[in-house]
């Protein structure tokens, strides 16, 4: 099993029957687990990657009258190319005045 997450931001709250139908949503083969952070207006979902994908685990969201916005990574952001080659510098630096 491979189990994957994956982070929608929605806009309205959901409605009394949109909950109903997440709820539901628990009960889908290869569905773990759902989680809310209303602060943020987002939704996890973790799935089994080896039953399900994530078009699928968004049509199913779409279909219980949820308001999704968008995906949102779940990775940090990563280093620009240009702020790689700065630290890199800056650390050249550092050891070039350490030396001396």
């Amino acid at each position: 099993m491979t189990t994957v997450d994956v982070l929608y931001r929605y806009g309205a709250a959901p409605s009394e029957s949109a909950m109903i139908a997440l709820n539901d949503l628990r009960e889908v083969y290869g569905i773990r687990r759902i989680d809310f952070a209303e602060a943020e207006k987002t939704v996890r979902i973790e799935y089994d990657a080896t039953r399900l994908n994530e078009p699928t685990i968004r049509g199913l969201l779409n279909r219980t009258g949820m308001n999704i916005i968008e995906a949102v990574s779940t990775l940090p952001p990563q280093p620009t190319p240009e702020e790689i080659a700065a630290a890199a510098a800056a650390k050249e630096a550092a050891s070039q005045a350490a030396k001396k």
